[in-house]
């Protein structure tokens, strides 16, 4: 079957499983999470293959972490798929309603997007969180994995399809691609798909987004930022920089940058650079910063870096006006946080920087559906349009507008003799 042929039934079966009722949906996600953890054992042992697979082709330290689906991974997955039962079907859900006139009634009711094109590298557990978020939503989904993980997803997707067949869950409703030529061609099939959601390098997102005229939902990069502030509780903020740098260098919401107020830098510096020459970080700063400690200069392509790797780029500011231009100038709009015990700062900084995910106080690491109570996601999305930030379920359904009448029509909402609409919001 040719990529058009699978994106035709993936539509037709996103047409069906838009009406499959919450409860079906529900135990078909809990089989899959039960399923998971029942095969633990052999999920872990096939991605072992992958693993050696990769590290004799020398892929780079941050996409082995990404790449590897150990039995802690299996059960985040296994979590975040209970966490989606326990949630509200966000289909069908009338978020408006509205009387146009007696008898005329408007309603403005969630329905699922349709079919949706998941291209993703290195992670496995992409492809649990995304097809379980699709299966939630009633969105059909065509995936493509990376040929490192080419094992470990055949294998999820084996299982996910098995349990979908048995559910009696609409045939075709998930689609696993095997090849570059076939997201090339999915790309050119905007009759059928109606997203596309890449998850991976700048340089890789930016080339699905230049190669499609399907609307594409995502980020391009991860330039996090830390800021202490002169007003910043130090040992708070030691706490906050190394969390948000190594709780997982690999993740697109590891901090990249920390800037530090000059007030505090000579306090701060020296005390954050031992926290995190106990995590072995490397150390790039401005000359500010090397007046203070010893590191290696930092060049201007640091700023706009996004190492996924034990390094870190330290500028020394002036205050937070300074630190908020440098965000909005090299951050990627995804998540940055400061570090002050001043409110006024604190409400000024998440107002005035322009990113999906501003954070007061705590680790860049809580950008993420699962932290945020909204379920599995399918990514982060920088786009200032229907989805920002974690994208979980209500990123993935959109809405339509319901009309019931009895018999009205526009003539009589028209000329000098016009019936007057009453525009009444109803409960």
């Amino acid at each position: 079957m040719g990529i058009a042929e699978i994106a035709a039934v993936a539509k037709k079966a996103a047409i069906q499983l838009a009406t499959v009722k919450t409860g079906e949906k529900n135990a078909a996600l809990t089989a899959i999470a039960n399923t998971l953890k029942q095969r633990c054992d052999h999920i872990t042992a096939v991605n072992e293959v992958d693993l050696q697979t990769a590290r004799k082709n020398q892929l780079p330290g941050p996409l082995l972490k990404r790449l590897k689906f150990d039995e802690g991974k299996i059960e985040d997955a296994c979590a975040g798929i209970e966490a989606l039962v326990e949630l509200p079907d966000p289909v069908g859900r009338t978020i408006t309603a509205t009387e146009l006139d007696e008898g005329l009634k408007l309603y403005k009711v969630s329905c699922p997007i349709g079919v949706i094109g998941v291209i993703f590298e290195s992670r496995p557990d992409a492809l649990v969180q995304i097809s379980t978020l699709c299966l939630k939503t009633g969105n059909a989904v065509l995936l493509k994995g990376g040929s490192e993980a080419e094992k470990t997803n055949n294998m999820l997707y084996k299982i996910i399809s098995e349990i979908s067949e048995k559910a009696e869950l609409p045939p075709g409703w998930l689609q696993l691609l095997q090849t570059r030529q076939d997201v090339a061609e999915m790309l050119a099939l905007d009759e059928y798909i109606d997203l596309i959601i890449p998850r991976g390098s700048n340089d890789f997102v930016r080339s699905i987004m230049e190669n499609t005229n399907i609307p594409v939902l995502g980020h391009a990069a991860g330039i996090c930022h830390v800021y202490v502030d002169r007003d910043a509780d130090l040992e708070m903020a030691i706490k906050i920089t190394v969390d948000s740098k190594c709780q997982y260098v690999a993740a697109c919401n590891a901090a990249e940058t920390l800037l530090v107020d000059q007030k505090i830098a000579e306090q701060f510096l020296p005390r954050v650079k031992v926290a995190l020459g106990k995590k072995n970080v490397e150390l790039r700063g401005c000359k500010k910063t090397a007046d203070v400690i010893k590191v290696k200069p930092a060049t201007e392509q640091d700023w706009s870096t996004e190492y996924l790797d034990y390094i870190i780029s330290i500028k020394v500011v002036a205050g937070m006006d300074e630190a908020i231009e440098h965000i909005n100038k090299y951050g990627s709009g995804h998540t940055d946080t400061i570090v002050t015990s001043n409110k006024q700062k604190a409400d000024g900084f998440m107002n005035l920087v322009d990113s999906a995910n501003v954070f007061v106080n705590c680790s860049t690491r809580f950008s993420d559906g699962y932290r945020y109570g909204i379920g599995a996601e399918v990514g982060i999305s920088t786009n200032k349009i229907h989805a920002r930030g974690p994208v979980g379920m209500e990123g993935l359904v959109i809405y339509k507008w319901k009309l019931i009448g009895s018999g009205q029509i526009v003539a009589d909402y028209s000329g000098p003799t016009a019936k007057l609409f009453t525009h009444k919001k109803l409960t």
